[in-house]
């Protein structure tokens, strides 16, 4: 899990700003796909920028959702969520799709499932609408995001497969 994290780390330095390293694979509708590295160190990742944010009056920085998967295996289908402030660690994040939560964990900016929820996330992505996920800062903010899914379905089934 700790390999996982240093690795999720370095891949979600790359927000929308740094992303200018990364190759751009394609567009999915509202979801974009990228690589980075190569080879058997080689990342595949889908992403979507929050679509809305809440409260208005909180600087969020960017709010971006990814799926992941390494060409080594080390992961697959890694979902996380990135935002521009730290995050509150005993307020649990959680993604919302249809009737479906998923408790998240905090990590500084990041948040993750628990690896054996991971699956089943990955495949609400795919056949829900729309990801919403409540969270808290280190500033005691309540934020709310929506995601599009409108496209995710073949961008995290590109990535996986550029990934495999």
């Amino acid at each position: 899990m700790a390999r996982l994290l240093v690795l999720t780390a370095i891949l979600l330095a790359a927000t929308p700003a740094a992303v200018a390293q990364s190759k751009a694979v394609g567009r999915y509708n509202d979801w974009r796909v990228y690589t980075e590295g190569e080879g058997r160190a080689m990342i595949c990742f889908a992403t979507v920028e929050a679509s809305d944010m809440a409260p208005k009056s909180v600087d969020h920085g960017e709010v971006v959702f990814y799926v992941t998967a390494w060409k080594s295996g080390a992961a697959v289908n890694q979902p996380s969520l990135r935002v521009g402030y730290a995050l509150r660690t005993d307020i649990a994040p959680v993604a919302i799709i249809g009737r479906d939560r998923f408790t998240m964990y905090a990590t500084g900016s990041e948040a993750f499932v628990k690896d054996d929820r991971d699956k089943e996330l990955v495949e609400g992505l795919k056949h829900g609408s729309e990801l919403r996920i409540e969270a808290a800062s280190v500033k005691d903010a309540r934020t709310a995001y929506h995601f599009s899914l409108k496209g995710s379905k073949d961008a995290i089934d590109k990535a996986r497969a550029l990934c495999r």
